[in-house]
């Protein structure tokens, strides 16, 4: 394997691990009630900006993240209980259309809450190059690759041991709202030491996060993860190869070519209902 190639891969993983972590949300919620979450790029964005705004207000790194963490549970709680509990009933049409109006607001008050720059978060331990294969890794890259490998390992056991997956029952849906929070807040965290963070920081990833989710085959938590990862390392491959223009493109490529082709995704059920 080429040193470029390595380069290429390393970086894929990456950032698929995030996107990975995006749609797992995306699946917990869409299990638990069939609703496609679009404010799930949302917590991506509180996840990163609270813990900057936390930071910065003095508090050392390891409280600011968890408190940033329970500040994004907060929010989809809040977003279940008086946005969508409200609908119970209504179609899913209605509910996505909630849940993109509340991405809407909670981006226009996260720049009341805190701006409209670029932030920086400090790497967790150092930002010297690490040598592997021939490329090169930031260490924070092995903070995603090892914290999203932990989590994906923690929610298979959970959802295993509660036997609640899949189930739509009313505490489900409010448990996974919350999860689904969790998981964004936490991948916002990780990534923004290496692609800073913004009050918009979380259309894309939360778009690209779906696309994973579409790929993987939505509702499965394996195709979540499958499909971050594919997507991370053909956008990577894409931009190292192609060109870096292209870059955002492939994430709805990609989607086109699923929905066409293939629209249980990697790991979906098939089935005859139309959502």
């Amino acid at each position: 394997m080429s040193a470029q190639l390595a380069q290429f891969l390393l970086s894929g993983l990456t950032i698929g691990a995030i996107y990975a972590l995006v749609a797992l949300g995306f699946a917990i919620i869409y299990n638990a009630s069939h609703v496609i979450n679009f404010a799930q790029g949302e917590f991506v964005m509180i996840g990163g900006m609270a813990t900057v705004a936390f930071a910065g207000a003095g508090l050392p790194l390891a409280l600011a993240i968890p408190a940033a963490v329970l500040a994004a549970v907060a929010v989809g709680l809040a977003l279940e209980k008086f946005a969508v509990e409200p609908a119970r009933g209504a179609s899913v049409v209605t509910l996505i259309i909630i849940t993109i109006g509340a991405s809407i607001l909670l981006r226009g008050l996260a720049t009341l809450v805190w701006d409209k720059k670029l932030h920086a978060l400090q790497p967790f331990s150092g930002d010297k190059p690490i040598e592997l294969a021939g490329a090169t890794i930031l260490p924070q890259s092995l903070w995603v690759l090892g914290v999203s490998f932990a989590i994906v390992l923690l929610l298979g056991w959970f959802c295993a041991a509660s036997g609640l997956c899949g189930v739509n029952v009313r505490f489900v849906l409010l448990l996974s709202f919350g999860l689904s929070a969790a998981l964004g807040a936490v991948a916002g965290i990780l990534i923004a030491p290496i692609t800073l963070t913004s009050w918009d920081v979380g259309v894309m990833l939360g778009l690209k996060g779906f696309a994973a989710a579409i790929l993987g085959g939505l509702g499965s938590g394996a195709g979540a993860v499958v499909g971050g990862l594919a997507l991370g390392i053909a956008e990577s491959l894409g931009a190292g190869y192609v060109s870096s223009a292209y870059k955002d493109a492939i994430a709805f490529v990609i989607i086109l070519a699923v929905l066409f082709f293939m629209p249980s995704g990697l790991f979906g059920k098939k089935s005859a209902e139309r959502v």
